[in-house]
């Protein structure tokens, strides 16, 4: 599959961008726990993703026969993200963005059950395999071993995140070669909606204590540049292209998010981070050179 120069770039961008997300989540839990930020987040992104439509001219309203496979989306879609939150909350943003940058690898393994045309290669599976121990070496920072203490809850609840994530991907690549991108996006959020506003109405309350210009920031910045531009410029590509190799380009994020870590969080570099990242790193490239779904320019 030839893959335009252009398209490289810009995923290695969006995947940048998504990098500094676990710092803007675990920010903007300072005024929002987590179902009160998912609401306010996709708020804002569905805000975005209207207003392109708008301006494409590309009709919001489904289909009657898109209507069956964007319910399970939307489920899928609030737990995921509900998982995530609460994940950020509970772990620091390096180990997060560390872990969450693993989500490709889950969706290699789905996109292998569930594409015809994304199978797993040699190559591929040998970056899974590198991926997944850096991971290991991340998680294991948080091990007392002396004290025979089981694996950190926080980092933990990241990864099932990461392969919820990774698994929410291969279905909207799936959706979106169906059902136009911007509904598949739009809508996927729309019907999360009402469960993010009645579970935090029933289980959070929201620190409006916390009001500052940092934290408010860190919402707009996940909802206008993650959940509008990310969302929407990432599912056109996976229309395009392969979605594993677009995914694979993921392997940027762990570098961003630990350095945006350390500069806006103040968190300490430790060495157990900085061999996750690397392993994550080359992993997450080594199924991007893979032989099937190679980049070629």
């Amino acid at each position: 599959m030839r893959v335009p120069i252009t398209a490289i770039l810009i995923a290695i961008f969006v995947h940048v961008l998504w990098g500094a997300n676990p710092v803007a989540v675990k920010m903007g839990l300072e005024i929002f726990p987590p179902f009160w930020s998912g609401f306010v987040r996709f708020g804002i992104g569905i805000t975005c993703i209207a207003l392109w439509a708008r301006f494409k001219g590309v009709p919001l309203w489904p289909k009657n026969h898109e209507w069956l496979p964007l319910i399970p989306l939307s489920i899928l879609f609030f737990v995921q993200i509900s998982v995530m939150n609460i994940g950020f909350g509970m772990s620091s943003g390096a180990v997060g963005s560390i872990i969450t940058s693993t989500y490709p690898m889950f969706a290699a393994v789905t996109a292998h059950f569930m594409l015809k045309d994304d199978r797993l290669s040699t190559m591929k599976s040998l970056g899974l395999i590198v991926a997944f121990f850096g991971v290991s070496v991340v998680i294991t920072r948080d091990i007392d071993f002396s004290a025979m203490r089981w694996l950190g809850l926080g980092s933990v609840v990241v990864l099932c995140h990461a392969a919820m994530l990774g698994f929410r991907m291969i279905y909207s690549a799936k959706l979106v070669r169906q059902i136009d991108p911007v509904r598949v996006m739009s809508w996927q959020m729309i019907l999360s909606l009402p469960a993010f506003a009645l579970s935090g109405a029933v289980v959070e309350t929201i620190a409006w204590q916390n009001m500052a210009w940092q934290p408010v920031a860190a919402l707009l910045y996940q909802g206008i540049v993650i959940a509008g531009f990310g969302f929407m410029i990432n599912a056109i590509l996976m229309q395009k292209y392969s979605p594993t190799l677009m995914l694979s380009f993921g392997f940027v994020s762990p570098i961003s998010g630990v350095m945006l870590s350390l500069w806006l969080l103040g968190e300490t570099l430790s060495w157990q981070v900085v061999v996750g990242m690397l392993l994550v790193a080359f992993g997450l490239y080594v199924i991007a050179k893979g032989k099937n779904g190679g980049v070629r320019i």
